[in-house]
């Protein structure tokens, strides 16, 4: 599986539109609890409620991409080293599998542990 590699490119190739204008005027503002300099207030409401409602109207790329910066920074506190290959691999699953992901963090840390189970065979089997 090469497949979940080219999920950042997109139709604008990913430069200069939307996502990286973004994150410029966070800087200027102290440290926002959540990317995209949210008011902290926006963590009580349900990211996960937020994301399914954009998922139905995304193209699958898009989806993929909405799921993918959500999760990551949930895989990167777990499995910084691997985050994101680990993030690849979950994004390979149902949406809602994904989305139950993001939303209980035990079972997120499940699957990042069996992801990681994966990952360390696959590392032993090109090494035989």
């Amino acid at each position: 599986g090469q497949r979940g590699r080219g999920g950042r490119g997109g139709q604008g190739g990913g430069r200069g539109q939307g996502r990286q204008n973004m994150r410029f005027p966070v800087q200027n503002q102290p440290p926002a609890p959540l990317p995209g300099g949210a008011p902290p207030q926006a963590e009580e409401a349900n990211p996960v409620a937020l994301l399914a409602q954009q998922l139905p109207s995304a193209t699958p790329d898009q989806a993929r991409m909405l799921l993918g910066e959500a999760l990551y920074p949930l895989v990167d506190e777990i499995e910084p080293a691997s985050a994101a290959k680990i993030t690849g691999m979950l994004l390979e699953m149902d949406q809602g599998e994904v989305l139950l992901l993001i939303e209980d963090n035990g079972a997120l840390r499940a699957k990042v542990q069996e992801a990681l189970a994966v990952l360390k065979a696959a590392a032993a089997e090109e090494g035989n």
